[in-house]
């Protein structure tokens, strides 16, 4: 196919019943589906290799598209270093609730993942680390027990072996299907966060977009040090929920990672591109 005929619509005379010749033109130019993709910020449109080499974050206002944990480590973690765990840990259906086996499964496939978060041990930039990483994609990162198994015995890996722990949040909050075994993973975890900081190791958050709910509610905010991406979603209830529960209305800011910073909530906000850096003069400074 030629260059010049990408964009090149296409033209067809049809009979109508009065047989007056119409001239119809096709809506959507031949564009490959993906090429291009829209920012919701500033709603320019890029060419979508460009904002992947910029690490999916808009060359125009700086907003950071969500990205999946293998994305996630491929930029934060050192090469060749990273051991995963715990990698064929999947769902069961503890509640029998209808069709969530069928949901699992169908986005196993699709995303290659066996549920929400991946956890391991690696280096960033020679720093030895226990790392957790959720994923957006599967289920918005909502926490089942799958998830809050993953990442307690992460944490317990960390504290076994001494380490710090980094965990990035993106999370929907509590997995509905598993209903009670979901709720009591956010007192497993901090739990195993509790016994991590009594033996005086260091945790990191960084809280991504969207982090809400459960997550929110319990690990995601106890870290010694809370860092977040800019722009960032943050909260435990909805927005529209808080207005109608206090019949007040709320900064139009409101849970953004920027109005959670000047309301001494996390400690820094840091961009993607800066983020393995950061990490690294942090947990040197913490050996």
């Amino acid at each position: 196919m030629k260059l010049s005929n990408i964009f090149k619509k296409n033209r067809y005379i049809t009979v109508n019943r009065n047989n007056a010749p119409e001239i119809n033109e096709l809506s959507k130019p031949n564009i490959p589906s993906g090429m291009w993709i829209k920012c919701d910020r500033c709603k320019k449109i890029f060419y979508r290799k460009d904002i992947e080499n910029n690490m999916m974050t808009c060359k125009e206002c700086n907003k950071h598209f969500r990205i999946g944990a293998w994305e996630r480590i491929k930029i934060t973690v050192d090469e060749g270093s990273f051991e995963e765990f715990d990698k064929y840990m999947t769902s069961t259906n503890p509640l029998d609730y209808p069709g969530y086996d069928e949901k699992v499964n169908k986005l196993k496939n699709k995303t290659k993942l066996n549920e929400a978060v991946i956890t391991g041990k690696g280096k960033i930039k020679g720093n030895d680390v226990i790392i957790a990483v959720m994923d957006p994609s599967f289920m918005m990162g909502s926490m089942g027990s799958v998830v809050g198994e993953k990442i307690t015995r992460a944490v317990e890996k960390a504290t076994e072996e001494k380490l710090p722990i980094v965990i990035f949040t993106a999370s929907g909050g509590a997995r509905m299907q598993e209903g009670m075994f979901s709720l009591m993973q956010m007192a497993k975890v901090s739990a195993a966060i509790s016994r991590h900081d009594k033996a005086g190791l260091l945790y990191i958050t960084v809280l991504t977009d969207p982090t809400t709910g459960g997550v929110t509610a319990s690990f995601a905010m106890l870290g010694d040090i809370i860092i977040s991406e800019p722009g960032a979603l943050i909260g435990f209830a909805g927005k529209r929920v808080i207005q109608q529960t206090i019949k007040q209305e709320l900064p139009k800011e409101f849970q953004s990672a920027e109005f959670l910073l000047k309301k001494g909530f996390i400690d820094k906000i840091v961009d993607r591109k800066d983020m393995k850096n950061v990490l690294a003069i942090l947990l040197s400074l913490h050996k």
